[in-house]
């Protein structure tokens, strides 16, 4: 198929467009700035320069494509609120595929994003969900939660640095996946009329609480962690100080999300009904045991071969 993938420099996205390629549909990637996107070229994807915000350039974007799968939300580090950009550029998106004669629209979403409406990325999320179940598309909507690569920064970099790890003070059990698997399901889904007009869990096989995963930190780096939990009225404290500022209204908006992976409640949930309907092994899915022990064994190996290399002045400097 000609497939546009939207959001595709980010973590996911860029998982969805090598393996859409890798699949043999012909991928098209919007991105707002080419050069930082010239990787994706390198693999064989289509660029084109648009803004979610920029309706010609969606109409440009969208000329001969037969299917749109949306994988795009603001980065942290963006300033201004996430309801002008991941709301009204979602529905730019929405109008302009109505315009193209876009029917197939494969959507990223968020488990439970109808429990937490006072959270704005939630919010938007369960209201892009309503529009497309009200529209005329051929719809999938994959409900995910966390990835796995955020556990990278969060937890396996401080402990094998031995710097602190934050955690929220309550504990949420989270069933984490990996990017590249969550990208399978969203390819997948272009192929399976199953999935059509569904909305579908697309989570890890377990759902784990900030201890269990600092202590595979522990045994796969072999150093023990320093852990400090952060108590919600901080974060409450935080959210309020900082949504006081307007260049700050996107980390205020980011800090209430902590009412989500850190309301105690599991973000988890059963996975047979979507593995039948996108056509996917279970067996295939990324453990977090498996994924944590690779990123050691790898960084570690390095390590020590960079350690071979150095004098003993320089072995002195380094954090292991």
């Amino acid at each position: 198929m000609q497939v546009l993938v939207i959001g595709a420099t980010g973590t996911l996205g860029r998982q969805i467009a090598r393996q859409a390629l890798d699949a043999g549909h012909q991928v098209r990637c919007m991105v707002r700035s080419p050069r930082k996107a010239a990787f994706l070229q390198e693999w064989g994807c289509e660029l084109t320069r648009g803004d979610l915000l920029e309706p010609d350039s969606l109409d440009y974007a969208l000329e001969g494509q037969e299917a749109v799968i949306d994988a795009a939300t603001t980065r942290a580090t963006e300033g201004g609120s996430v309801y002008d950009t991941d709301w009204t550029g979602k529905l730019n998106l929405l109008n302009a595929c109505e315009r193209a004669g876009v029917k197939r629209y494969v959507f990223v979403s968020l488990l439970g994003a109808e429990k937490h409406r006072d959270v704005p990325l939630m919010d938007i999320k369960y209201c892009t969900e309503q529009a497309l179940i009200a529209s005329d598309f051929d719809y999938t909507i994959l409900r995910c939660v966390a990835f796995m690569q955020g556990l990278i920064s969060q937890f396996a970099i401080p402990v094998l640095e031995s710097q602190t790890v934050w955690v929220s003070g309550t504990p949420t059990p989270i069933a984490y996946m990996n990017t590249q698997d969550i990208a399978r399901f969203a390819v997948a889904a272009l192929g399976r009329p199953e999935t059509i007009r569904q909305a579908l869990p697309v989570v890890g096989p377990k759902a784990w609480l900030t201890g269990e995963i600092t202590q595979l930190c522990e045994k796969y780096s072999g150093k023990s962690a320093r852990v400090f939990r952060v108590r919600p009225f901080l974060i409450r404290l935080m959210q309020s100080i900082t949504s006081f500022f307007e260049p700050a209204v996107n980390v205020a908006e980011r800090l209430a999300f902590d009412k989500v992976v850190g309301g105690g409640a599991a973000l988890a949930a059963p996975m047979e009904e979507s593995y039948a309907a996108f056509g996917l092994d279970p067996a295939e899915t990324t453990r977090l045991e498996e994924y944590l022990r690779e990123y050691y064994d790898t960084i570690l190996r390095r390590l020590r071969e960079m350690e071979a290399d150095l004098d003993k002045d320089a072995k002195k400097k380094l954090p292991f």
